[in-house]
């Protein structure tokens, strides 16, 4: 019996030993040394505070903010344990509506949105970017795209006295290019812009222009 054990056992010892231990430190070892910021989760930091990460995003609803796509995202309700209520960009519970097109739901959050975002930025009859009233698949989408901050830049301007002419050379600078120059689309991370406005201004200082 043990002359059969033994072989199994062996075989479960040196793989336990060789996926559990030695790949996860050498992968985590070569990610610290080749990428340190992209393997301790791409984080932003200001005056030595971290404020968000460049990959999930963040809510903002003051008018002096760029806003970015909705988000889907559920956490537990502070008022019943055992329900869940709306926590836009949980970085815990990365989630989509679910919703399909056809869904009554979807079609009622849309339209709202639709209205709402044409009043906050006086889009009037223009046709509104698709992102600016549907949440991506992971709920934590930190970017908008460049016609979604452009259509924004007036309702930022007025709020913060700045030109539109500025604001728009601010959308350039946080704008990302296609991956690899052919993957995905052009694309601005929206708190980097709202930092770049906070510097801008010398308004809030940065490190605290989180959840505006």
């Amino acid at each position: 019996m043990l002359k059969i054990l033994r072989p199994a056992l062996v075989m479960i010892l040196l793989m336990t030993g060789l996926t559990g231990l030695v790949y996860p430190f050498a992968v985590t070892g070569i990610a610290q040394a080749v990428f340190p910021a992209k393997a301790n989760g791409s984080l932003i930091q200001r005056n030595g505070q971290i404020v968000g990460s460049e990959l999930i995003g963040q809510s903002f609803a003051s008018p002096r903010y760029f806003q970015g796509r909705p988000s889907a995202t559920l956490g537990p309700d502070p008022a019943d344990a055992a329900k869940t209520t709306a926590q836009p960009y949980n970085g815990v519970n990365s989630m989509g509506s679910n919703a399909g097109p056809t869904a009554k739901t979807l079609i009622d959050r849309v339209q709202a949105g639709v209205a709402d975002y044409r009043q906050a930025n006086g889009a009037g009859g223009r046709i509104v970017p698709g992102d600016a009233v549907t949440t991506s698949a992971s709920g934590l989408d930190p970017h908008i795209s460049p016609e979604n901050a452009e259509a924004q830049i007036a309702r930022v301007a007025m709020a913060r006295g700045l030109s539109h002419e500025r604001l728009r050379q601010l959308v350039a600078d946080a704008t990302e290019d296609r991956t690899l120059g052919f993957l995905g689309e052009p694309r601005v991370n929206v708190l980097e812009l709202n930092l770049a406005l906070d510097r801008e201004q010398g308004g809030l200082q940065p490190g605290t222009v989180a959840r505006q």
